[in-house]
């Protein structure tokens, strides 16, 4: 496996801690009538992103199988602090079996590790679902935080 180039701007971060947060990624695809974007949760393991799909309601995975080509772009704001930290992937992805190991460490990250008390719809997720391995090629990390303008108070949160 080809290890993936990391680009790295004037001021970065710890891209393995960075991906440990429980953030949102979203996942772009190509179609027929464009790029299509996806929110999703994910997993970074191995170097890979790791993606629940279900196929019956998230149109991603068969535009994955038409063409492999995604980018993924992740970020951490907080905008009364004026922390923004950006990790931007581009890579493939392949639609892979379901694997129940891969999806409970997913889950677990978001979710926490107490399965019962999950709401029902992801609990006992199985062959109706499949997995989403992204192998990045590049890595744009940027650490783009900047001094926030207003106090805290004056944002509606």
């Amino acid at each position: 496996m080809v290890s993936m180039q990391i680009i790295r701007g004037n001021r970065c971060f710890d891209l393995d801690e960075f991906l440990k947060k429980p953030l949102f990624a979203h996942l772009s695809t190509l179609s027929k009538e464009g790029p299509r974007e996806s929110p999703v949760w994910f997993y970074w393991e191995n170097e890979c992103i790791w993606i629940i799909g279900t196929p019956s309601s998230d149109s991603f995975p068969g535009r994955i199988k038409e063409n492999s080509k995604c980018a993924i772009g992740i970020v951490d704001l907080n905008h009364t602090t004026g922390k923004v930290l950006h990790a931007g992937f581009r890579g493939h992805a392949k639609v892979e079996q379901f694997d129940k190991g891969i999806a409970e460490r997913l889950l677990t990250r978001y979710l926490g590790s107490h399965e019962e008390k999950w709401d029902p719809r992801f609990r006992n997720l199985g062959d109706s679902n499949v997995l989403i391995r992204f192998v990045p090629e590049t890595v744009v990390v940027r650490d783009q935080s900047f001094v926030p303008s207003i106090e805290k108070s004056e944002v509606d949160i």
